[in-house]
């Protein structure tokens, strides 16, 4: 039976329930703060699968957007503003001079609406007003997760009443062993092409091979210490929901990634710190990998990146599948 209690609560005194499901092989715990999976397990596995809190604290501090849907905009933008129809729109500068994950005020610090909770599945609603962050628009955002069969899915969608930006991105942190490091797991990547980046992790507006470089996981290699923070092309725009990627730990627990979306970007979890996490474990650096499906960073700025722009009239609809297989 789903169980739905509280889970902490924010120092305005707004609680943040905590709704626990169960699938088959699958359960979780998601959170009403940032639509966030708290904890996720694997039948007959005793370690969690992915990086989370037993409270809220760290989920403001060093474990910042750990398991939590990111935007309006995932990803960042450059100098934290672009042009939209002739228009320069300014939006928050959270990263330096530069925009990051919706802004200091993304939808991972808002509390979500609950419209429907089934023993397997929640979905989530949140209102943006517009302004919100610099961006036009009153956005309305639906995101539908369960643990039906053997994944963790999410279908994502949003409309909105002006044109705006909107790019929704998931952005757990996932290890499937329980070493506490994911240096050792396989990845396997199918995106021919990459995007370098400037020192503030903007993209140049070059799309380059893979070949020859550290970013070629087109066949499967441990991830090692690299230092990845950067987005693979997986396409030039929006697919039909497809296999994309494999990430298997030394334990032999394989995870399989599909999704609609263009772009996956890797980051490596390098900045943890020793925070608390689950059942008593410790983070530090390396401690998850994040695996965030989405469209390409500051594509607002970038000619020839996948158009971002939500239109009135229009639906946004992302869909990623996180397969757990042992």
């Amino acid at each position: 039976m789903t169980q739905i209690s509280l889970f902490d609560t924010l120092p305005d005194g707004r609680p943040v329930q905590a709704i626990r499901l169960r699938g088959p092989r699958l359960s979780a715990t998601l959170l009403t703060l940032g639509a966030t999976v708290q904890d996720l397990r694997l039948e007959g596995v005793a370690h969690p699968l992915v990086l989370g809190f037993p409270n809220l604290a760290p989920y403001f501090a060093g474990g910042l957007y750990v398991g939590a849907l990111v935007g309006r905009v995932a990803n960042r933008i450059g100098a934290a503003r672009f042009l939209l129809d002739g228009r320069e729109i300014r939006v928050d500068a959270n990263e330096g001079a530069n925009f990051l994950h919706g802004g200091q005020d993304g939808i991972h610090h808002h509390i979500w609406a609950v419209e429907d909770i089934g023993t397997d599945h929640v979905v989530f609603s949140l209102l943006l007003p517009d302004g919100h962050m610099g961006f036009l628009g009153q956005l309305s955002i639906r995101a539908a997760i369960s643990v039906a069969g053997d994944a963790l899915s999410f279908d994502l969608s949003a409309t909105s009443d002006a044109a705006t930006p909107v790019n929704l991105a998931h952005h757990g942190y996932f290890c499937l062993d329980d070493s506490g490091d994911i240096r050792g797991h396989q990845l396997q990547v199918a995106a021919d092409h990459w995007l370098p980046v400037d020192a503030g992790l903007i993209p140049t507006g070059d799309v380059a091979p893979v070949e020859g470089t550290g970013f070629d996981f087109r066949s499967a290699r441990r991830i090692g210490s690299s230092g990845y923070d950067h987005n693979l092309c997986l396409a030039i725009a929006r697919q039909p929901l497809r296999p994309v990627a494999v990430l298997k730990g030394q334990s032999g627990i394989r995870m399989e990634v599909e999704t609609t979306e263009p772009g996956l970007q890797i980051y490596d979890g390098r900045h943890f710190n020793g925070l608390p996490g689950l059942d008593g474990r410790r983070y530090d650096g390396y401690a998850g990998i994040a695996l965030e499906t989405q469209l390409w960073p500051d594509a607002v700025n970038q000619a020839g990146f996948p158009d971002t722009i939500l239109r009135p009239g229009e639906t946004y609809r992302a869909m990623t599948r996180y397969r757990f297989y042992r």
